[in-house]
């Protein structure tokens, strides 16, 4: 989303950096040409240190998540992004994920750095702490405490926002819902190539999709009882793309269900729209969400969808059932019942592609673009 973000960015004049704590991961191939990669090289933890001591009292608050089992390496890397802003001199900065946001907005302080910094709350925040231990329960002190020297917030759902401004103790009107540019003039292209899976060829059974990280807060669990209620009704597949922890599980689970000659993890695929255009339902299963984008892309390539309705973005996305079913996360039961009916009434492709179209790149770009200039 930031890569898509920053290159629509780029595209109405802008010079636009992408700051990064480290250069790597799948999607570094998905950055536009017109924007400029900064590698913070994964930080100095001495530097880092050193700037605690120099100012104890705001590094007093980071102290949980520092001394937690698995601190968060990004705040190592405020030298380093201190030393880009003042060569740089950029004019605005839009951070996210919650540590990398805490880090700017940390360094910024303590540096007294002269830009506008603007924050993008990704996720369901409570939701995200109480799943996690250390430093993922340390958030919402540390989000109440440095949140506030934010010069705007955003929230990429109104789920989010509503969330975060319970944390903060703020009303939802001091949060600006800003949805993700999700939906891309490319979507199309690329639904369009070949797909070259046996699975897809005419005259098989119908596919099921689901995408993400392979990891417990996608509730791909509960998917798999699902699959297996619906194989035992009827044929039948399952796909789910992505990689993660979570990987050898569900090929055991799969196993137990015998259903594992029906589920296919192909893993990461740079291309999982030409899935999405040729699957007869996708289902997001998760637990939880900020703005879940691959439900939205989905639909977009015209693919009836199921959906949790989990905090936060679902229900929004699918205005309450209208383009879609919801069901309550992690009852397999009624996700089973939800994907048989789409089987056999699916929303038509038009009217799913043009709800989709309300979170594009364009609508999402005025949105960022008005709060990065204080319009």
């Amino acid at each position: 989303m930031m890569a898509v973000l920053a290159g629509a960015i780029a595209n109405r004049g802008h010079r636009v950096d992408l700051v990064l704590g480290r250069v790597e991961g799948n999607m570094l191939g998905a950055i536009p040409e017109n924007v400029r990669v900064i590698d913070l090289k994964g930080g100095e933890v001495l530097g880092t240190l050193g700037l605690m001591l120099r100012h104890p009292g705001t590094a007093a608050a980071l102290l949980p998540s520092i001394l937690s089992r698995n601190p968060p390496w990004i705040l190592a890397c405020a030298p380093a992004l201190a030393r880009y802003v003042r060569r740089e001199r950029p004019d605005a900065m839009l951070t996210a994920l919650n540590y990398t946001s805490i880090t700017a907005l940390w360094t910024r302080r303590v540096e007294g750095l002269d830009l506008r910094l603007v924050v993008s709350e990704r996720n369901t925040l409570s939701q995200r702490a109480a799943s996690g231990a250390g430093s993922l329960r340390a958030l919402p002190g540390l989000v109440r405490h440095f949140y506030p020297w934010a010069d705007a917030l955003a929230a990429v759902s109104a789920g989010v926002a509503v969330d975060l401004a319970e944390i903060l103790g703020v009303s939802a009107e001091a949060v600006a819902v800003t949805f993700n540019p999700v939906v891309t003039p490319e979507i199309d292209r690329q639904a369009a190539e070949a797909l070259d899976h046996p699975w897809f060829a005419p005259g098989e059974p119908p596919v099921i999709l689901a995408a993400g990280k392979l990891k417990q807060q996608k509730g791909f669990d509960a998917l798999l009882e699902a699959f297996a209620r619906l194989r035992g009704r009827r044929p039948a597949r399952l796909v789910i793309l992505g990689d993660g922890p979570e990987r050898g599980r569900l090929q055991q689970q799969a196993r137990r269900l015998a259903v594992d000659v029906d589920v296919s993890l192909p893993g990461f695929v740079k291309n999982p729209f030409a899935f999405m255009a040729r699957s007869r339902v996708f289902v997001l299963s998760s637990a939880w969400e900020g703005l879940p984008g691959v439900l939205i892309q989905a639909m977009a390539c015209g693919c009836p969808v199921v959906s949790t309705d989990c905090p936060s973005g679902p229900a929004e996305i699918l205005e309450k059932g209208l383009h879609g079913p919801l069901v309550p996360v992690g009852d397999d039961v009624a996700m089973a019942q939800a994907i048989e009916s789409v089987l056999d009434a699916p929303a038509s492709k038009e009217r799913l592609r043009r709800r989709a179209n309300d979170f594009s790149v364009e609508r999402s770009t005025d949105r960022y673009l008005a709060l990065l200039l204080g319009d």
